[in-house]
């Protein structure tokens, strides 16, 4: 019997990342000892401070619904945040508070995109960006990058894949795959190019801004030529290991803001109050308070790094922030390991999850077909074991 789904949800595919996490409990079930390594969640319990919070806020009696677009003093904290950590001036009437970064995402491009626009995604990029340009029925452009070029893409190649459908392009950055930080000279080169086509807005996400080591992010909306028409979405999942709250925030253009209301209004109305007095203590909180988290994330990486450059076909280059490294395993494809034939990542990927009992995702899920996406927000002991499990699998 046939289901009469919609051509909408037909056309959507299903969250790679998602899906392997998924796999992997499956695995779990049916009694397999899986050490996950593919879902982007801090291993981390929520800081004590953000927790009591929350807990205020239930003896405060914050039960109602809350503003769509929420409350004015998280706004004005968020604002806040914005001047000291991003140089960049908003106004209250300038915020969306949402449920989660995601929410934040689908808003903008939802009110901005028409059947047909094409949006611009600097490979490699975050899943959910071409399946909810997908629902728009917009058309996704992917512009390629490379291990060699540490994923990022020149003003060259901006250039070239602008056409007059263009509406949108799409940035991240620290990135989700590849843990790489566009440096403030990378994006004013290639904001050069964007201030020639003033018909494209610019979507900066930057979820993962606090979790960087050497190199400092920078804000696309602090370059004065693109502030008015670039969307800033941040939110307090990663860098506060808040995922379950469910606390996504933009900073845009104040029609884009009201527009994104508007849309809000209509799908979930305002976020989690009790989640919401809780986010206003962690935007206002020096970074300082969870720094313990990200120097612990950055001994992972280095482990991570060495321990894979011990493997041979495994090629690694060192990401600036996130939790996350993009090995480029394409010098598998076309081998038979193990009575296995590798003829691609997610080929590789699933070798690894049956053959080493280690989950990861596919870098085709990131417009990246060469690689596989592996996080390092687990336990030393964990990375340890499924690194050591990855390598005797290949030999």
């Amino acid at each position: 019997m046939s289901h009469p789904l919609s051509d909408r949800i037909n056309s959507l595919p299903a969250s790679q990342t998602l899906a392997m996490a998924a796999k992997a409990r499956e695995l779990r079930a049916e009694g397999k000892d899986i050490i996950g390594l593919s879902l982007g969640e801090p291993d981390f319990n929520t800081p004590d401070f953000i927790k009591e919070a929350a807990v205020e806020a239930i003896h405060q009696d914050y039960n109602s619904y809350t503003p769509v677009d929420g409350y004015l003093e998280l706004k004005e904290a968020i604002c806040t945040k914005f001047k000291r950590d991003n140089a960049i001036e908003y106004k209250p009437s300038q915020i969306v508070v949402s449920t989660g970064a995601k929410q934040s995402i689908a808003n903008v491009m939802q009110v901005l995109l028409n059947p047909g626009d094409e949006v611009l995604l600097p490979c490699p990029y975050w899943v959910s960006y071409s399946a909810i340009a997908t629902l728009c029925e917009a058309k996704s452009i992917e512009i390629p990058s490379s291990i060699e070029a540490n994923f990022k893409i020149t003003p060259a190649q901006l250039e070239a894949a602008i056409t007059p459908k263009t509406k949108l392009i799409l940035f991240n950055s620290p990135n989700n795959p590849s843990g790489v930080i566009y440096t403030k000279e990378e994006y004013q080169a290639l904001a050069a190019v964007l201030e020639k086509h003033p018909q494209i807005y610019i979507m900066s996400d930057e979820i993962y801004e606090h979790i960087n080591y050497e190199t400092k992010p920078f804000s696309l909306a602090a370059i004065d030529s693109l502030y008015d028409r670039t969307i800033t979405v941040n939110g307090l999942a990663k860098a506060f290991a808040m995922t379950g709250w469910r606390i996504g925030y933009i900073g845009a253009p104040e029609w884009i803001a009201k527009a994104c209301t508007k849309m809000q209004g209509q799908i979930t109305s305002g976020t989690n109050c009790i989640a919401q007095r809780a986010a206003i203590t962690a935007v206002l909180a020096p970074v300082s308070k969870i720094q313990y988290m990200v120097d612990e994330f950055k001994t992972r990486r280095g482990i991570v790094i060495d321990l894979l450059r011990e493997i041979d076909g495994f090629k690694v280059n060192v990401p600036d922030g996130a939790f996350y490294v993009f090995p480029d395993v394409s010098a598998f494809f076309g081998k038979t390991i193990d009575g296995i034939t590798i003829n691609n990542a997610s080929d590789f990927s699933l070798f690894l999850l049956e053959k080493a009992n280690v989950a990861t995702v596919t870098g085709e899920a990131f417009g990246a077909p060469d690689c596989i996406r592996i996080s390092y927000a687990a336990s030393e002991l964990q990375i340890r074991e499924a690194i050591k499990r990855i390598k005797e699998a290949l030999s």
